[in-house]
Order: C-alpha cells, then structure tokens, then sequence
C-alpha cells in the first residue's frame, strides 16, 4: 500500500520541529532541565524523610473527652434560631455581634456580675458620674409618673425647637438602639445602648472642669434591646440584651448583676410605672415574661405571639392594660388581670402587612401608636381601642439604621419618628400632617428617639453612628 503524499501544511510543521530539536541540542536544554528535575526529586526524598523521623519520635496524645456545656454557661450569645427577625436590630443570630465585638473592649468574663471598674471603657473617669445619679436619686420626684396638667403645653411651640452644636455628642461607639432621659428635673443625663452591647451616659450639664460628661460601659456582648430605670429610684438601672441577660446597673453599690439570664435573646424590656417588684421583657418567638424581682422567678409567663416581640409599654391611664408589638404584624393590648397562661385573649388586635417595629401609648393612655415596615403608622383609640386609622410614612430602613419607632412628645398631639433625610419628621395627631425638623448639625440619620419626662422641649434622637442630638425648645 502506497504512503500518501504529506501536505505542504505536514512538511513545514516537520521542517520547523527538526530545525527546534538542533536549536535546544546546540543550547544544552535538555541535559539542563534533566539536571533540575534529579535535584528537585532529591529534595523531596530528603524532606519526606526528616518527616519520617519526627513521626517516629513524636508520643501519642489522646484525645480529650469534650462535656457538652449550655451557651450561657460558656457565656456565648443565644442560637440564632431563636433570634428571626430583620436584619441589625432585628438580627437573626446574636452571635454576629459577639464576634465583631470592639476590639478596644478588655477580654473580661461577662457571664457573671461586673463591678462598674470591669465594665468602665471609655470616656471620663465615672466617679462623677456615680455622684450625680446618687445625687439625682435622692431628689427625686415622689411620684414616677408625671401627671400633665391641663394647659401645661400651651406655651409649648414646635416651630421653637432647635438644635445646637454643643447639643452634640457621640456616647458609644456603635449603632444605637436605646435612648432614655434619666427621669429627672434636676439634671438633663441621656443613657444609651448600641449593638456592641455598651451602655453610655451623657451628663449634658456637666461643668467646665468635670470632662466632657460622656461615660461608656461594656456590661454586655451583644445588641442592648432594652432599658429600664427602676421606679422611685434612679441609682437602678436595668439593661436587657440579645445575650439572654438582663442586668442592674446598681451606682450604690457600683455594680453590674445578673437578675435574668438564659439560651435564648432578650427583644424587649419594660417595667409597669409606680411598681418595683417585677420585670417584664420577651425573649424568643413571642414568649412573654413576668420576673419577680423579690424571688428571682419568673411568676407568669405567656406565649402571645408567632414571632418576637418587640416593644412592650404600659397604659399610663390603667397600668393594668400592655400593649405589645411583634414580627409577626400584630399589635395586641392585654388586661394582666384576666390573662389566661394556656390561651390568653386580647382586649384588642391591630395587624398590619408587614413587621410591627413599636407600639406605644400615648400620655393621657387615649391613644395608642404603632410603627411598621408596611410604611404606616397605626393610631388606635377608642372604646376597648377598637378604633384603628392608619397615616402614611416611610419607614423602610437599611441594614445600618436603626428601624424607626414613632414615639410621643409630652401631650397627645404629636409623634416623633426618624427621616431617612437626616432629619425628624413630627406627625401631627390632630390634622395627620407631618413636618420635619431639620438642621445642618445633624450629619446622620436620627433612628431612635426620646422625650424628656419632667422638661418640655427636650428631645433626643440616637444614630447609627453612636450619636445624640438634643434638640431644645427655646
């Protein structure tokens, strides 16, 4: 059989591989790469065998036998399924915040209790502090709830409050999630809770010499959800949070204690005006709690939702009526005298489409405000508060901010929420009007907010930045 013919294509390609070979033989390229792969191989055997001999040498270690511990004893932060919600201040796993802990924060063990030198991170040395609250306590009003007397806000003009440079501190060092007026009329102090799990103070009317007035703590590992000053005295202090712990900030006795601690996250804390025996917070999907304080117990507990709850506020008028706010899109308003443990029925039910992020009464206990995702705010009032009217606002947030809560003034005409235009939008109860409050010292957006109890015009709005304006009438 005849051998057919190459193509001019094959003989170049022939021609151009002969001509290569002599190019790399006149080079030495060959005996040069044979020369690096025995030293290569070489290298391999003598490493291959050092290994060996450390093998040889090296004992047998036996493996430990592990005891499985609960997360609380070990002091990490609840499982996240517990924990759904949106995300930041409605995280699904409190453990992300354990883990992006500040690093400026000391390595203390925080399962147990702290003294406030443990728990002290940052700012001025807090022994002034401690005296001011002391002091604070001590002249203290009688009664815990203000009562509004008829005509009091006549003077009260909303076009009169501004905003200040000095009015502007930053407390803590991540995103706020809590902010209170201690509760007095002798000296204006903000407290705040951030997600790092610190707890901050401003004395706004400290003096020159005293510091800047900004105190932190780092009582906690994770989201601060609540907090609580202990009525008749403002040396006691409550703090709840996404780490299953609810802890007394105690200034007497210059310690943080354990009160609640459990497996799974702490959403909301409160605490019924005018009474000191019991503490009220929901943990989980929907559970709800009564803890006494005297027997460190937990006497009742509820399951009054599908999802967490996320706000929990007591009827000024008829502190026997709650009102609670939940993931799940409802706001209900219980009787604590007629809850029944295995079914407990509300006195009323407001749903709205979308996660219910607040649901607070108003001053005079007429009314009642709900905040949602769905872009409304709910206004309830009312026989047995069956009568709902919903007010449109834009109240979408992003994985940074705060969600918005409408909270009240200091009468029933006005609510209080957050503007994702750095700004703070005042919704009007009489006309449903909303106007914005705004200024060019406020460089962030205001997320979550307060209302002084004993001095009209002071207002508090927290950011994602660990800031507080105070905006002042006059």
């Amino acid at each position: 059989m005849a051998t057919p013919a190459l193509t001019h294509y094959e003989r170049k390609r022939l021609e151009n591989i002969r001509r290569n070979g002599e190019m790399m033989a006149a080079l030495k390229l060959h005996h040069k790469a044979n020369e690096l792969s025995s030293a290569a191989k070489r290298s391999r055997i003598e490493i291959k065998s050092f290994k060996t001999d450390l093998e040889k040498k090296k004992p047998k270690v036996e493996v430990p036998i592990v005891i499985r511990r609960s997360l609380r004893s070990r002091g990490l932060p609840p499982d996240a399924s517990t924990s759904s919600g949106l995300e930041d201040d409605l995280l699904p796993s409190p453990r992300r915040f354990h883990s992006q802990s500040s690093p400026l924060r000391s390595p203390i063990d925080r399962s147990g209790p702290l003294t406030l030198q443990e728990a002290h991170s940052g700012g001025s040395t807090d022994r002034l502090l401690m005296d001011t609250i002391l002091g604070m306590s001590e002249n203290a009003p009688l009664c815990w709830r203000k009562q509004t007397e008829e005509g009091s806000f006549s003077g009260f003009k909303l076009e009169s409050l501004t905003l200040k440079e000095q009015n502007v501190a930053r407390l803590v060092r991540g995103r706020i999630l809590n902010v209170r007026f201690l509760p007095s009329g002798a000296r204006t102090v903000i407290m705040v809770g951030d997600k790092f799990g610190n707890v901050g103070f401003w004395d706004v009317d400290c003096k020159e010499g005293e510091g800047e007035g900004i105190y932190m703590y780092s009582p906690h590992s994770a989201p601060v959800s609540g907090i609580s000053v202990q009525p008749f005295s403002l040396s006691k202090i409550f703090t709840s949070c996404y780490d299953g712990f609810i802890r007394l900030m105690d200034v007497g006795e210059e310690r943080f204690s354990v009160i609640y601690s459990g497996d799974e996250a702490i959403f909301s804390l409160s605490q019924q005006p005018e009474e000191t025996g019991c503490l009220y917070f929901s943990e989980g999907k929907g559970r709800f709690n009564i803890w006494d304080l005297r027997t460190r117990k937990a006497s009742t507990s509820f399951s009054l939702h599908r999802e967490r709850i996320n706000s929990i506020d007591f009827n000024p008028a008829n502190t026997n009526l709650i009102a609670t706010s939940s993931t799940d899109g409802t706001v209900c308003i219980w009787d604590l005298r007629s809850m029944k443990k295995s079914a407990p029925k509300s006195v009323s039910t407001v749903t709205h489409k979308k996660a219910v992020h607040s649901a607070y009464f108003s001053p005079t206990g007429s009314y009642l405000a709900t905040t949602s995702m769905d872009n409304t705010i709910g206004l309830v009032s009312g026989v047995d508060f069956a009568d709902t009217s919903m007010i449109s606002h834009y109240n979408q947030t992003n994985r940074w901010i705060s969600s918005f809560r409408a909270i009240w003034g200091w009468d029933d005409s006005y609510l209080f929420l957050g503007n994702m235009k750095r700004a703070v939008d005042v919704v009007s109860t009489l006309d449903r009007t909303t106007t914005s409050l705004v200024s060019s010292h406020m460089t962030a957006i205001p997320c979550r907010f307060a209302v002084h109890p004993f001095m009209i015009g002071a207002l508090a709005g927290a950011t994602a930045g660990g800031q507080v304006y105070m905006w002042m009438s006059g």
